[in-house]
């Protein structure tokens, strides 16, 4: 069943529960009023105790199918204590035990229902007659009222009937009008799945839940756009940069294979240099390509950077200037490194911290000096080279992004990117900035954050407690 017929079958199903609560109600309530009237009618109608007394006294009882004047406006019957009962007037009436109570003067009044020997129900009153031993009852039929409550009910179910005929087509009207925006948000999710077109925003008005949908969905198909586009640009960007060290590389070996096709070898000299170009521009590519794959990656979601390590960027530093330090011979990189531990891909990390000294290196002076610095965390890389120029600062992180005094040089534009990627990942910042002291050169300050100590390794078994400490400065290990 489609979601209209569904609503408005519960529609009707919730109106047809709640007409029927109400009918049902009604009727009762009704039928309590009504009892309530023939209760009161049959205490206004009573009968002297003197003509009951002469009645039975004189054998003036009434058959059960005889028919005789009705002076009383009801059927009456006397009732003794054994349980005899005398018709006085109407039909002969089932004598209860609650009737033969009240004869026994044990009860001074009832009214209950009993039926008569022709099968019809009446409403009984039952009081004691002064100065007997006996008890009169006063009965009216059941049909006064009954006939009424069957055309009540019979009004209540037509009513109720056209109520809930009314709720279904109510419902029905109602699900169309409010699934509309969700008819046009089905229309454009099959237009963006026919067309791929992922420009077709839905219009959202409101603050409704179909208008938070709506919203959602084009925030969603926005996010798909970004990524898309950013993806384009990435390929297209990727294989305008690829195009350059392969059409070097495809210079050199072209020569090379021409010149033993021909006979005529290159002096040994040439022979070297090609050759050494070929394999820095073979080192060149496979650190593009390396890149692209490291930028192209999903980012990590939650659960995986829960899984991340615990690391020493101190350490981790200190690694990465040793695989820095022989790239750059006649430079000179000086640390100083406090503890400090994160949470982050030990791989990636170190691969960040190796991106900002190549460039501290690759753009310093021979004879120049890389300061790395670490303290609480904040980690500076400072170089004495030409520095950036203050209106290139907002888009070093960008990808392929060379400065143009810069793009001479070997590298991709991709380095800067991908320390950006791992520290955000990390959640930690990184900036590129001029010195504040004005002296020439370049500073990135990256920050993680973190503890001056290591943690307890929660896997390892609890061992026995830490021996007590009796100097002033004593701490418990691993406190920060």
């Amino acid at each position: 069943m489609p979601l209209r017929g569904r609503l408005a079958l519960l529609a009707a199903a919730t109106v047809a529960l709640a007409v029927a609560a109400c009918a049902v109600a009604c009727w009762f309530l009704v039928r309590a009023q009504l009892l309530n009237s023939l209760d009161d009618s049959l205490r206004d109608n009573s009968v002297p105790p003197s003509t009951v007394v002469d009645r039975v006294q004189s054998g003036q009882c009434s058959p059960p199918d005889q028919p005789s004047p009705n002076p009383f406006g009801a059927t009456v019957q006397v009732v003794d204590a054994s349980g005899t009962n005398c018709v006085i007037v109407g039909n002969k009436l089932d004598v209860k035990d609650a009737d033969i109570a009240v004869a026994k003067r044990e009860r001074r009044e009832v009214i209950h229902e009993t039926q008569a020997a022709n099968g019809t129900g009446y409403r009984v009153r039952t009081t004691p007659v002064a100065g007997t031993g006996l008890a009169v009852s006063l009965a009216r039929p059941m049909t006064e009222i009954e006939e009424s409550l069957r055309k009540l009910a019979l009004i209540l179910s037509l009513v109720g009937g056209a109520g809930v005929l009314g709720a279904a087509g109510a419902g029905v009207a109602l699900a169309r009008a409010g699934l509309r925006p969700v008819d046009r948000l089905t229309e454009a999710v099959e237009h963006i799945a026919r067309t791929e077109d992922l420009a077709v925003r839905i219009p959202a008005e409101g603050d409704d839940e179909i208008a938070r949908l709506s919203r959602s969905f084009n925030a969603m198909t926005e996010a798909l756009a970004s990524s898309r586009e950013l993806q384009q640009q990435l390929i297209a960007d990727a294989g305008h940069e690829l195009r350059t060290p392969l059409t070097s590389l495809r210079t050199n070996v072209d020569l090379l294979v021409r010149s033993e096709e021909t006979g005529r070898p290159l002096p040994e000299q040439d022979r070297r240099e090609l050759l050494a170009s070929v394999k820095a521009q073979m080192a060149e590519l496979g650190e593009l390509i390396g890149d692209i794959q490291e930028l192209s990656r999903p980012q990590a979601g939650p659960a995986e950077q829960e899984r991340a390590q615990i690391v020493g960027l101190h350490d981790t530093v200190a690694r990465a200037v040793e695989r820095v330090r022989p790239r750059g011979p006649r430079v000179t990189l000086t640390t100083e490194l406090s503890p400090w531990y994160v949470r982050a891909d030990p791989a990636a990390l170190e691969r960040s911290v190796v991106n900002l000294l190549d460039n501290a290196v690759k753009f310093s002076p021979a004879g120049g000096t890389v300061r790395v610095t670490l303290r609480q965390g904040w980690l500076s890389v400072r170089d004495e080279g030409p520095g950036v120029p203050a209106e290139e600062l907002p888009y070093v992180f960008d990808r392929f992004w060379r400065s143009p005094s810069a793009r001479s040089m070997p590298g991709s534009g991709l380095g800067l990117s991908i320390v950006a990627r791992t520290v955000r990942q990390a959640g930690g910042e990184v900036e590129l900035r001029l010195p504040r002291d004005g002296r020439p050169g370049t500073e990135a300050v990256l920050h993680l954050p973190g503890a001056p100590t290591a943690p307890p390794d929660l896997s390892d078994p609890p061992g026995p407690p830490p021996e007590p400490s009796s100097g002033p400065d004593a701490k418990h290990p691993g406190a920060g």
